[in-house]
């Protein structure tokens, strides 16, 4: 339900190239079924001239409620479309926490 929160979101904001929102709460100590750890991949041509640290704050703004409640930790890979195509298409992975 909130993965689900956050892709509509994401996608009504950021009119997003691609989007990738993936529950990563079982790499953590969490209860069977949490929802509190999220990996986002988001490519937008609204990131244009943006630095890393607004694009993020853009996010943390649209989610505000999310982040004020169940979400602990929020891994972001912000990119335009040039610089997804320039690394292949792909984002790094996060590491196992546990």
């Amino acid at each position: 339900m909130i993965q689900q929160q956050i892709e509509e979101k994401l996608q009504q904001a950021f009119e997003p190239d691609h989007l990738e929102v993936e529950n990563e709460s079982h790499k953590h100590r969490t209860e069977r079924g949490a929802e509190s750890h999220f990996r986002v991949v988001l490519v937008s041509d609204q990131f244009e001239g943006l630095r890393l640290l607004a694009r993020h704050r853009a996010i943390n703004t649209i989610l505000a409620q999310e982040l004020a409640g169940p979400v602990h930790a929020l891994a972001l890979h912000t990119m335009t479309p040039a610089e997804w195509q320039a690394k292949g298409e792909q984002a790094l992975r996060s590491p196992a926490c546990r």
